[in-house]
């Protein structure tokens, strides 16, 4: 069980994170781990490639990504792909995510996102009946693995009133040489600055990015088996794995179903409901 103490939810509602040391076992990591192994084996990707390579293939690179929300869909970094259009370097090493629904499909990864744990974690934070949105495996592959700008998870998955939350589970160190998390605490209590929509042209942000002082950011260094929560509300960032290890991570989106609705506009429509973690 992982009921939060007094102690983690005021760090947690002060700062907007909070990190759980020792959340997942070795067994879980390594279990978790080899079968995106197996799954980065098996995938072939020359009849996606032409997705994440041509710049004017927009349509089928939106509907790859928006099919992605009931698949196990495979996305390649930016910097992947030569001007030839082949992978520079083994697909193995080219991958920036797996998504969106390895907890729905997966066994590994089922069984540790729908776990005793996670419930009681989310049933803390005063969940009344919690869903998985989506899922991620992030590679963030040596020398090659992108920065991700800093953003809010509300941004993406709105419910009205807001519920978002993102479990980051490390799956390796996470250090500032191979692209930890970065946060500016406390963040989430200044409101959603941006949001994430979908219309029939795609996906767009409805207004820019504010710009965020750097010095404002602190780095969330963990150790493999290490949760952070995020608050859907948090302003974090990763910059690029500069270093030679991979820092390969595991995260989910939580949203609540109970009191709140589900925003038509998000760029995530369903065809089938998903299942909550419990009922409370």
């Amino acid at each position: 069980m992982t009921k939060l103490s007094s102690e983690q939810l005021q760090f947690f509602n002060s700062q907007g994170y909070l990190v759980i040391e020792s959340f997942a076992s070795g067994d879980e990591i390594e279990s978790m781990m080899k079968t995106m192994e197996q799954l980065v084996d098996k995938f072939d990707y020359s009849s996606t490639a032409s997705i994440f390579s041509t710049k004017n293939q927009q349509q089928l690179t939106d509907d790859y990504f928006f099919d992605s929300v009931e698949r196990v869909s495979f996305f390649f970094e930016e910097k992947a792909f030569g001007d030839d259009g082949n992978l520079k370097q083994p697909k193995q090493l080219s991958i920036n995510k797996v998504g969106h629904a390895l907890h729905e499909i997966e066994p590994a990864f089922k069984k540790f996102s729908s776990s005793e744990k996670i419930s009681s974690l989310m049933y803390s934070l005063g969940y009344k009946r919690p869903v998985v949105m989506q899922s991620m495996y992030i590679f963030k592959q040596p020398g090659i693995g992108g920065e991700v700008v800093p953003h809010q998870d509300n941004s993406f998955l709105y419910t009205e009133p807001q519920t978002c939350t993102g479990l980051w589970l490390a799956l390796e160190d996470a250090n500032t040489l191979n692209g930890c998390l970065w946060a500016i605490p406390g963040s989430h209590k200044n409101g959603l600055v941006r949001r994430f929509l979908r219309d029939e042209d795609g996906v767009k942000f409805d207004r820019p990015s504010p710009s965020y002082d750097k010095k404002d950011f602190v780095p969330i260094e963990v150790k493999a088996g290490s949760m952070v929560v995020i608050h859907g509300d948090l302003i974090h960032q990763s910059f690029e794995n500069q270093s030679p290890k991979s820092r390969h991570a595991y995260s989910l989106h939580v949203v609540d179903t109970v009191g709140c609705t589900w925003a038509p506009e998000n760029w995530m429509r369903r065809k089938v409901e998903p299942e909550p973690l419990f009922v409370s």
